[in-house]
């Protein structure tokens, strides 16, 4: 009896055990090693591309200093050290590329050390040993617009490219690494030495533990605010994110502390590249914002930048948001005033890399070039390069600045056929806003627009002395903060298109030759995640990964219809029937844009 008694409880311990390995890890991928990194010629010096990796908006995006990103471990059950939750090769796995050292730590693509580290009343939050402030740490935009992809080997990083990350599996790793802290054996007394020393008192040690109960607080209630929407939301995987969604979660339930506020994430959408676009009228892919500073500021928001919204006694609409950061980012993605002579003169787009990828078939390309000149340029334009580009009337006239945007058009979401979740849900979202914030509208992207503005105006007018309104006219980039909330997708030129798979604005389509193809010979599922080139068909490979998230075309937010050639009468549609041989030809003529 006491033998059988003995097995029973051992069973109930290993099953136990199991269960907590499971649900206190973090699945992800396995990827082959990689030879070498190679940077693409896009304009940029080292010194200027590290700058804008690493370059401080203000953000504060995972709820922990950057001295406890150094500090923890990864999630585990095991009492003994797996590994630190900061170390280069889990965060590759999580889809971050590596970057700049930092106290012999990688710190990858995308992150930035900011200043001192407020907590959510405003107050710094101290070093229980040193009481020295601990310092904050968030997302740039680099984080989610620096691409990569590998061939054979070789890492090939585009800048301004849409990254592959898991931003959600990170801050998962984040609470598992935070509670295991907590729970663990052995693992708070290293947390605690490598924060405060050995010779920490045990005061000192009771306070940090105090801190970490209050960040497990905060982990608890963010996860409480995404259950609430489980029901709206789908899962938004590698590379994709619900941005607007997720920004006005941040502003309006988050900064204001009102839970009916947030919103499910229906709407994910595959990262956008950059390169040009501070030079179109509008951006977004529903085309909603037109001023960059708002666009950028309010991604800063996003992102975790602190902003009162809650304590007039603090000042409303104070934000910890880096203003003069944001204008220099946007110049250097800019340049100067794109011209025939000159082209574009910021972030470039990338070329083609023939030395790491199969050469480009000329002849093909040729026919390619007569298919896209009948049937993608009436959208998309000439090539930027080209002299039909810059005369085209999809130029504007000169602002009072002296400077022309192109105009990217609409396209009505009934004709393009593609997803409408994105636009649709933009546009029914509303807000409740208290009414001492002075917000005229409850339309959400309205809204949103008129917060950011009001943030940095605050920004503005609290400078010694204030900034003068010439100043603020350069900075706002010369343009009226214009909202929109269209059912439409903006179109846009095509060069570099072959380094952003996946394609359409929700990543629903792998590679470009399927894009060229009938929705019925699309893939219904694949995985995102992989990384390894697929040259022939430009995209990445798409075979099963483990870890990596299976991505189901069957689902509203998911969709892969529109954009379609096909002899088939229905929406979406927007040219006739290809032939292999002829999406064959109009693959490798994209690869040369």
């Amino acid at each position: 009896m006491l033998r059988k008694l003995a097995l029973l409880v051992t069973v109930i311990i290993v099953a136990a055990i199991g269960a907590a390995w499971y649900f206190l890890r973090v699945e992800l991928p396995e990827y082959p090693p990689v030879r070498k990194f190679v940077w693409l010629e896009q304009n940029w010096t080292s010194e200027q591309r590290n700058w804008y990796y690493h370059a401080d908006q203000g953000t504060l995006t995972f709820g922990i200093p950057y001295e406890w990103f150094v500090a923890l471990e990864q999630p585990s059950i095991l009492p003994f050290e797996t590994g630190r939750l900061a170390d280069q090769a889990f965060m590759d796995r999580l889809g971050f590329i590596p970057g700049a050292e930092s106290n012999g730590l990688s710190l990858p693509v995308g992150f930035a050390r900011g200043g001192p580290m407020p907590k959510a009343n405003g107050e710094i939050w101290p070093n229980p040993r040193t009481k020295e402030a601990m310092t904050g740490l968030g997302l740039t935009c680099a984080a989610c617009h620096t691409g990569r992809l590998t061939y054979r080997g070789t890492a090939v990083i585009v800048d301004g490219g849409p990254a592959l990350t898991n931003l959600l599996k990170f801050k998962e790793a984040i609470g598992l690494s935070l509670l295991t802290t907590q729970y663990v054996p052995f693992r708070f007394e290293r947390f605690a030495n490598r924060l405060l020393g050995p010779a920490a008192s045990p005061e000192e040690r009771s306070a940090l533990k105090t801190q970490l109960v209050e960040a497990m607080e905060q982990q608890k209630q963010s996860q409480a605010l995404e259950k609430s929407v489980a029901a709206q939301s789908i899962e938004e995987g590698y590379g994709r994110l619900d941005a607007l969604n997720r920004i006005g979660n941040a502003v309006f339930s988050i900064d204001l502390n009102n839970p009916k506020n947030y919103a499910g994430s229906s709407a994910p959408v595959h990262f956008p590249r950059i390169w040009n676009a501070p030079w179109f009228d509008w951006v977004q892919y529903n085309a909603a914002i037109e001023q960059p500073m708002v666009r950028n500021a309010g991604e800063a928001l996003g992102v975790g930048a602190a902003v009162n919204l809650t304590d007039p006694s603090r000042g409303l609409f104070a934000s910890g948001v880096q203003v003069k950061t944001l204008v220099e980012m946007e110049k250097l993605i800019a340049g100067d005033q794109p011209s025939r002579e000159k082209g574009f003169s910021g972030l470039k787009s990338p070329e083609w890399p023939k030395d790491i990828l199969p050469p480009i078939d000329g002849a093909l390309a040729a026919k390619g070039a007569q298919l896209y000149a009948q049937h993608c340029q009436g959208c998309h334009l000439p090539p930027v390069k080209s002299k039909a580009f810059f005369e085209s009337k999809q130029w504007l006239p000169p602002n009072d600045a002296g400077e022309r945007y192109l105009h990217v058009e609409p396209i009505d979401i009934k004709h393009i056929g593609t997803d409408p979740a994105q636009a649709e849900d933009m546009s029914r979202r509303t807000v409740s806003v208290p009414a001492n914030l002075g917000i005229k509208s409850n339309s959400f992207g309205l809204a949103l627009g008129e917060v950011v503005e009001k943030v940095v105006n605050t920004w503005y007018n609290g400078q010694q002395p204030p900034t003068p309104e010439a100043d603020r006219k350069r900075m706002n980039g010369n343009r009226k903060n214009g909202i929109q909330a269209l059912l439409a997708y903006k179109v846009r030129p095509l060069n570099g298109v072959w380094a952003t798979p996946p394609y359409l604005h929700n990543g629903s389509v792998p590679n470009i030759y399927a894009l060229l193809s009938p929705v019925s010979e699309r893939p219904a599922k694949f995985y995102l995640g992989n990384r390894e080139f697929d040259p022939a068909n430009v995209g990445y490979r798409t075979d099963k990964l483990d870890g990596g998230f299976e991505f189901d075309t069957s689902l509203r937010g998911n969709r892969n219809t529109g954009h379609e050639f096909s002899n088939d009468k229905k929406e979406g549609v927007i040219g006739p029937l290809l032939t292999p041989d002829e999406r064959r030809a109009l693959v490798e003529y994209i690869k040369t844009l």
